[in-house]
């Protein structure tokens, strides 16, 4: 699989791009998804590491050296390791939200498997980790076109309407907001209720 060329297809023509994703084996797809990670570590470690070193600069200027060298290579050494558990933790993510999504993917009338889910997950990821690097825009623009693009993917993939795609997302997302609203009053609600214990 010419990753190159596979990326290409999922941002130019991502339609024609998952009818040929039916063939992709998972394997491959992790391959993709891996290097896609890498590059996208790789490109956001860049960007934090001049970020940084822009404000301990200017930091620097304004309290004079006071162990800007020591803070900056405690900085890039967090960014590197923070990059490296990145690529890790989404790995495994991408299962896991696989998972939860395949879940009303059946609900609605995929039948092609939780694999198929996982490989539109991964494909349509493809915008965000070419360009969720870079600050803001990045993060919202890939992340809107990933969406689509994951919509896309299991409808695709899983040979159901757009209207049941986008049903399966929209559903797994507002469940999870639930679900985290929910548990959020619920330690709220916990913090307000406890009473303060008098000191004599």
């Amino acid at each position: 699989m010419d990753i190159i060329e596979t990326a290409k297809g999922f941002l130019m023509q991502p339609v024609q791009a998952f009818q040929k994703a039916r063939r992709i084996e998972l394997g491959d797809a992790i391959k993709y998804f891996i290097i896609l990670l890498i590059i996208n570590a790789i490109l956001t470690v860049i960007v934090d590491l001049i970020m940084g070193s822009a404000i301990l600069s200017a930091i620097n200027q304004t309290m004079g050296q006071f162990g800007m060298g020591e803070i900056f290579l405690v900085e890039t050494i967090g960014v590197v390791i923070g990059a490296i558990v990145l690529v890790i933790v989404s790995l495994i993510m991408v299962f896991i939200i696989g998972g939860w999504l395949h879940l009303f993917v059946y609900l609605l009338g995929g039948r092609k498997g939780y694999l198929e889910t996982v490989k539109a997950l991964i494909f349509g990821s493809t915008p965000y980790m070419l360009i969720g690097w870079i600050p803001l825009i990045g993060i919202i623009l890939g992340g809107i076109w990933s969406l689509i693009l994951s919509i896309l993917g299991i409808r695709e993939l899983h040979q159901i309407s757009t209207g049941r795609a986008a049903g399966a997302v929209i559903l797994a997302a507002i469940i999870i907001v639930i679900i985290i609203a929910l548990i959020a009053a619920w330690f709220i609600i916990s913090l307000v209720s406890i009473e303060p214990v008098m000191m004599t």
